[in-house]
């Protein structure tokens, strides 16, 4: 009987705080991008978030303090990540792949909407500005490797200009989708990708 006893306490929940659940978690997150979407930053609702992921406005502040933090947390956990494709052998083939996968994320109806907004937020405050300059470095730092390879294989110079390089990787689709509204071919993506890699190549020469 003691035995038994032992047995059930060890099963217990701790008390104290509150365990944080992390599919609850994941569901807050999808339920404020839905949110941020529909109606922009500025006039999101906690409490239509909540009631969203089927919990209520506590579970929220438990986890984030303000609607920033909220915000950072989501777009870094679920928001705009995009892995790099893998070697497809040369620059304009790795250009290509990245270029078909940015594509695929931009053409997320609750992406198309969010990205601009977070850019407007952005001029308008100062920690949204920080989210701002946070996810482009995240997708600067994952865009080196495209870089790396084509240097290891020969194909561009080690005096590349990288800063020009990787605003020139995503600019011209972001242009299009994003500002434009408009999705690009795969025969287009193919003539950007050879644009971009003579636009890559120029720039090493003029280092």
């Amino acid at each position: 009987m003691e035995r038994n006893r032992s047995v059930l306490k060890s099963r217990r929940k701790p008390s104290g705080a509150a365990v944080q659940r992390a599919d609850l978690t994941d569901a807050l997150y999808r339920a404020f991008f839905e949110e941020w979407a529909e109606r922009g930053f500025a006039a999101i609702s906690l409490e239509r978030v909540a009631a969203k992921a089927g919990a209520g406005k506590a579970a929220i502040y438990r986890r984030f303090s303000s609607h920033h933090e909220f915000a950072a947390a989501a777009v870094t956990t679920l928001g705009l990540t995009m892995a790099m494709p893998e070697d497809h052998g040369s620059l304009e083939a790795d250009v290509l792949a990245f270029l078909t996968r940015l594509r695929a994320v931009l053409r997320h109806p609750m992406i198309r909407r969010i990205l601009p907004d977070l850019h407007a937020e952005a001029a308008r405050s100062a920690p949204m500005r920080e989210l701002n300059t946070r996810v482009a470095k995240a997708r600067r730092v994952q865009a080196q490797v495209l870089l790396d390879r084509a240097i290891d294989r020969g194909e561009l110079e080690r005096t590349v200009d990288r800063d020009l390089a990787l605003d020139l990787l995503p600019a011209p689709l972001y242009w299009r989708m994003v500002v434009l509204g408009v999705t690009p071919t795969r025969g287009q993506l193919a003539a950007e990708a050879i644009a971009i890699v003579a636009a890559l190549k120029a720039s090493a020469r003029q280092c």
